[in-house]
């Protein structure tokens, strides 16, 4: 990966890191990628609720229309539309403006193929080399200038496409649906409405400055309350991008990636579509899923902590079935990205379906206690590469004797090391996680 990409696009915060200037060389030269030898292209541009996505985007579609290159506008929008109307609009590529569940002075900016599919790191170096040599880019005038075109009616294609992923409507189903102030404030409700359900839509009036704060995929404890205080049958959060979702049963009881992960390949597997009877997960996933989908003779690969690993090896593994404890869950057969709105109508639909409440289905995986604190250090690398750092981990992992494990990573797109650590004894868990927590402090000093 390039010092400009990360794992999931380019982040920052927006006007310092993020800024126009470079919005505007990253249009240009994913414009120039994107569209080379497609006289006429066009890509997609949507993006979160963010203040800043304003800015970024009036940048960003000004370096796209200066290669050359057609704007189709679609608005605030999940990341996952932007995937779908890519390849539903026949364009080039596309582009979302987002940094997802970050908090709100951060932003981002990523692409996607014609596919539907995020770049390969290739194509993502290529469009970094070009940031510093923006001059070899063709720089078309008069009519050669790229346009805007507003798509009206991209929020009803996206709504329509994901309605028709389901087979059953869910009339008689309470539903609280937390939107995390961000991109699935106007499509969640409506969907889960359209689909019969009752609606109780919380966090969902974006102002600008609220996407993520205090509420989502990260901030569940609203959604518990709010789950009990109506009496509902469950409840959903998204996260800015609504790219994620995690879920709440009628008890307000969390239910995770991982569970939903275990219920929803299960109900695939029934229905002999689960690709090569294999789930792909990161190694940030309970043990219990490996436990709970063995038992029904299910394959579980997992892969490096993000997104992007985890569909490299659906892709080179034949699974279209894959994903992350966070609730970013990726299935291939509707959609070429995590669709946190997708994955909780799928969830829904098995609930219909087998006419079991929500906490039942969850009790399908047996969660083992597992801890994670996330440390913010200025420098991650200087964090990683520490052999005090390393040495504790060694010491820490003799005390769990066999009985549970340690992973300590980066974070990916913030400044954060993450410590998880698992086993059975909880009180064994805070003690190792908090001397971890302690050690990178001192390191990171």
């Amino acid at each position: 990966m390039g010092a400009i990409f990360g794992t999931d696009g380019v982040r920052g915060v927006a006007n310092r890191e993020l800024t126009p200037e470079l919005a505007l060389k990253l249009g240009r030269a994913g414009a120039y990628v994107l569209s080379r030898g497609l006289p006429g292209a066009s890509l997609v541009v949507g993006w979160d609720t963010r203040i800043s996505s304003d800015m970024l985007e009036a940048a960003l579609t000004a370096g796209i229309c200066s290669a050359g290159v057609n704007v189709l506008k679609v608005g605030v929008m999940p990341t996952a539309a932007i995937a779908y109307l890519t390849r539903a609009l026949g364009a080039a590529g596309g582009a979302v403006i987002s940094a997802s569940h970050n908090p709100m002075d951060d932003n981002g900016i990523k692409f996607f193929g014609a596919s539907g599919y995020k770049l390969s790191d290739a194509m993502e170096e290529e469009i970094e080399q070009l940031l510093s040599n923006t001059a070899c880019i063709p720089a078309p005038v008069g009519a050669g200038v790229g346009r805007i075109f507003p798509v009206a009616d991209a929020a009803d294609r996206y709504i329509a496409f994901l309605k028709d992923t389901v087979s059953c409507d869910f009339s008689g189903l309470k539903v609280v649906v937390d939107c995390a102030n961000g991109a699935a404030s106007r499509i969640a409700p409506r969907v889960l409405a359209e689909l019969g359900a009752e609606v109780i839509p919380i966090f969902n009036t974006p102002d600008g400055a609220n996407i993520n704060a205090g509420c989502g995929s990260t901030h569940p404890a609203a959604l518990q309350e709010a789950v009990l205080e109506h009496g509902a049958h469950l409840g959903l959060a998204h996260d800015g991008d609504a790219d994620r979702v995690i879920a709440v049963d009628g008890r307000g009881n969390l239910v995770d990636g991982d569970q939903i992960m275990v219920i929803l390949a299960r109900s695939l597997q029934k229905k002999g579509r689960l690709a090569r009877d294999t789930v792909v997960v990161t190694v940030m996933s309970n043990l219990g899923l490996d436990l709970a989908l063995e038992k029904s003779g299910i394959r579980v690969l997992k892969t490096r902590v993000g997104d992007r690993y985890v569909l490299e090896e659906m892709l080179r593994s034949g699974a279209t079935f894959g994903g992350e404890q966070s609730g970013h869950i990726i299935m291939l057969d509707y959609n070429t990205t995590g669709d946190g709105i997708l994955t909780a109508l799928q969830l829904l639909q098995v609930v219909r379906e087998t006419g079991a409440t929500l906490q039942e289905l969850a009790a399908q995986m047996e969660k083992l206690p597992q801890l994670l604190e996330n440390v913010r250090v200025t420098d991650k690398e200087k964090v990683m590469g520490s052999p005090e750092l390393a040495r504790a981990i060694r010491e820490q992992e003799e005390r769990l004797g066999g009985q549970g494990r340690i992973l300590v990573r980066p974070s990916g797109t913030e400044p954060l090391v993450r410590v998880m650590v698992e086993g059975r004894d909880m009180d064994l868990l805070r003690s190792i996680a908090g001397e971890l927590v302690e050690v990178i402090h001192r390191v990171s000093s």
